[in-house]
């Protein structure tokens, strides 16, 4: 036989041995994967992505929006527990609400029917009703309806890393304002949620996600057996119009002091101002105890039945309790689910609300060669 041809043999055989050397031992698993999930009106693709957790934490997230979809976490009899309140399927995102959503530019109410002084001027936002007494939310700019980049990172600890250019003057907005969001899905059972942000030009920035924490596992009843606690000596004082008013009055003494354990069904509806004036039912920014910048406890939110305790730490300065919906609301979830009125509790950690048009708080401006940057962790465990 020619060298040629041996060479030839050998070189086939080492590629069959080294194809089913692969089949044989395959490669492992990825902990972060993705699939097509839609079209938005635009044409755009959007994507779903999976990330799993070596203890069992699993996140599904779209790129639209930053939703958090799915959030499965571990409960009492090795089951797990889906905790998001949301929908099954992209249109129904794409149509409504802010389920799970990243918020931007601005996160809650700017008042002053939507107006904030910057640099001697004052900026307009853009408001699709003229007579509205504030824009909230990122008005007509708004991050949660935006198809963001996303760029996967595999490992123990799976990333998703999400990008948004936000143009100058969106929404009224100045300045072209970049933004990147990370979720990774940590050793510890963690979501971690890792925010930046940098700016042409002056600017307002105040960021979140709006999750649905339903730890009694999502459709399955509301809140008022959880228990709540709050590292908080201070709120965020609201008027009729839930508009900041400047104020930060002490918990002392009211529904709101949360620095103990408090079951939640005992202040839903307590006839104290700031919850009687909307018929019930959370809706209060908490300043957290400690120094803003560094990461340290904001709460802690049990359940009996799943046995599932979140554990919220965060850089940012305040919170927002949030207990799905003030008075009567229904609405309709995954699998076809109603939800109803307190059926979840949103624990959005953020800057000072409407902090603009509030001198007396820690600005929320951003400037050029300035870096926001924020962190927040919601971890899982179970009752001991």
């Amino acid at each position: 036989m020619k060298r040629s041809s041996i060479s030839n043999n050998l070189r086939t055989a080492g590629l069959t041995l080294a194809l089913l050397a692969g089949l044989a031992a395959p490669a492992a698993a990825a902990n972060i994967t993705t699939k097509d999930w839609g079209t938005t009106a635009k044409g755009e693709t959007v994507q779903l992505f999976t990330l799993k957790g070596a203890r069992g934490l699993e996140a599904h997230i779209t790129n639209f929006g930053g939703v958090i979809v799915d959030l499965l976490v571990p409960a009492k009899g090795g089951r797990k527990v889906d905790v998001m309140l949301g929908y099954d399927d992209f249109a129904s995102y794409e149509k409504g609400g802010v389920f799970g959503a990243l918020i931007g530019r601005v996160v809650g109410r700017v008042s002053n029917g939507g107006t904030f002084p910057l640099d001697g001027k004052t900026i307009q936002l853009e408001k699709t009703n003229p007579a509205a007494k504030f824009v909230i939310h990122g008005g007509t700019a708004g991050f949660q309806k935006k198809l963001w980049h996303a760029e996967m990172e595999d490992g123990p600890e799976p990333k998703l890393i999400l990008t948004l250019a936000s143009s100058d003057g969106a929404g009224g907005f100045p300045g072209l304002l970049v933004t990147t969001v990370t979720y990774t899905v940590t050793r510890n059972n963690s979501l971690k949620l890792d925010y930046s942000a940098v700016a042409t030009a002056p600017t307002i920035v105040n960021l979140t996600n709006h999750a649905y924490f339903a730890i009694q596992g999502e459709g399955n009843g509301d809140v008022s057996g959880q228990t709540l606690q709050v590292f908080a000596d201070k709120y965020m004082e609201q008027d009729a119009d839930i508009l900041i008013t400047g104020a930060t009055p002490s918990v002392d003494g009211t529904p709101l002091d949360f620095r103990k354990p408090v079951r939640i069904g005992e202040v839903l509806n307590a006839p104290f101002p700031q919850i009687a004036m909307r018929g019930g039912g959370l809706d209060i920014g908490m300043i957290i105890n400690g120094k803003p910048g560094t990461l340290r406890p904001a709460a802690r939110l049990s359940d009996p039945n799943t046995g599932i305790v979140m554990d919220i730490a965060t850089t940012q300065p305040t919170m927002q309790l949030y207990s799905y919906g003030i008075g009567t609301r229904t609405n309709i979830g995954k699998g076809g689910k109603t939800y109803r009125s307190f059926y979840s509790m949103s624990l959005e950690t953020q800057g000072y609300l409407d902090a603009s048009n509030h001198p007396n708080f820690p600005s929320n401006e951003l400037r050029p060669g300035q870096l926001l940057h924020e962190v927040t962790t919601f971890r899982f465990g179970l009752a001991r």
